[in-house]
């Protein structure tokens, strides 16, 4: 349950929140991930030098401010990113998630502790709009305190870290990515070197069971196959839920590729 209370923090109203994306080529996303954050007073998206018309797109919005900056990583992309809002509390988004009217009533009767500096968000999967039953998409820190936190990269994802106490939310976010197959490959091929090399380098005794299946290289493919369709029970979704077990499966594909190679 997210934690509410009295607190000597203040409380969280949608003015005191700014939600922050990070963007590369997303005109497939961004109009319908800004058309949902109409409630806030300011947006900030920290732009890779997009080549397609995500900028075009995110200018129709009054509330946007668009800083661009070269990546180096997605933690520092990030952390550039928190630098920016001059409000205390931050909704870190992706351009691919979708922000539902329950979330933002739950953002707007927020009343943070003073030892909370954080909250972690679960999210429903879509394909192309069509909402899955599950995902192996993990929960992640989605809210936060600016001055009390900060991105690190781990593997090819970035996470967040907070000197203080993390909640969660009971509303959820839709995670809805509109771009094509072959951008989610070309994508996938600098995900899973990452993962690769992070895989490779990690201490074997710290592995989670996922990372240790993983490490079996031909097993996970077919293993993220049938923990989708049979336990996650996505065979029940029809072709939505045949595409996700799809890609998946290619991802883990070419990391079991990546980590055969080196």
């Amino acid at each position: 349950m997210a934690a509410r209370g009295a607190g000597d923090g203040d409380r969280v109203l949608l003015a005191q929140i700014t939600p922050l994306i990070l963007t590369r080529d997303e005109e497939a996303n961004i109009e319908r991930t800004l058309a949902q954050l109409t409630w806030a007073n300011d947006v900030v998206i920290v732009d890779s030098f997009s080549t397609d018309a995500t900028l075009e797109i995110a200018k129709r919005f009054p509330n946007v401010r668009v800083f661009q900056r070269e990546v180096d990583t997605l933690a520092g992309q990030t952390n550039f990113g928190l630098q920016q809002p001059h409000t205390p509390w931050v909704l870190l988004l992706d351009a691919d998630y979708f922000v539902p009217a329950e979330f933002v009533d739950e953002l707007r009767t927020l009343e943070p502790p003073s030892n909370i500096r954080a909250y972690r968000g679960a999210f429903r999967y879509a394909v192309h709009g069509r909402v899955l039953r599950a995902s192996l998409y993990p929960p992640r820190i989605v809210l936060l305190n600016r001055e009390h936190a900060r991105a690190w990269q781990d593997g090819h994802a970035h996470r967040i870290l907070a000197d203080g106490d993390v909640a969660a939310l009971d509303a959820k976010i839709i995670h809805d990515d509109r771009k094509t197959f072959s951008r989610f490959l070309d994508r996938q091929k600098k995900y899973m070197r990452q993962e690769a090399e992070k895989l490779r380098c990690a201490d074997p005794r710290a592995l989670t069971t996922a990372g240790r299946v993983r490490k079996l290289i031909v097993v996970a493919p077919f293993a993220v196959v049938f923990h989708t369709l049979f336990v996650k029970g996505l065979i029940l979704d029809g072709v939505a839920g045949l595409r996700y077990t799809w890609e998946r499966f290619v991802a883990e594909l070419m990391l079991s590729r990546e980590l055969l190679r080196r």
